[in-house]
């Protein structure tokens, strides 16, 4: 089996999509009081409406290219990222 971690992620797709979409102030974004179980499920929902937004709609290619390449993406792993880094800023 190969290592499929990139940069201390789980892979690249989760990697990535933190770096260009949960990257920067996301406060006013989300609720960060929602467990990380459910704000998982709110981050991925918030990246596949951008994807339908953007690409426009369903039988796009590059629409389903964007979500065959976000399926890969661990959403638990960049939730409690960002719930850490949010109780990190809010102590400080």
């Amino acid at each position: 089996m190969t290592d499929k971690t990139y940069n201390g992620w789980t892979n690249y797709a989760t990697w990535r999509v933190k770096l260009e979409i949960f990257d920067g102030n996301l406060d006013d974004l989300f609720d960060w009081t929602l467990p990380v179980e459910q704000l998982r499920h709110v981050l991925q929902d918030y990246v596949e409406g951008h994807i339908y937004e953007s690409g426009g709609g369903n039988g796009n290619l590059a629409v389903d290219y964007a979500l065959a390449f976000i399926s890969d993406v661990n959403w638990y792993e960049i939730a409690k990222h960002l719930l850490e880094d949010y109780k990190e800023e809010v102590e400080e």
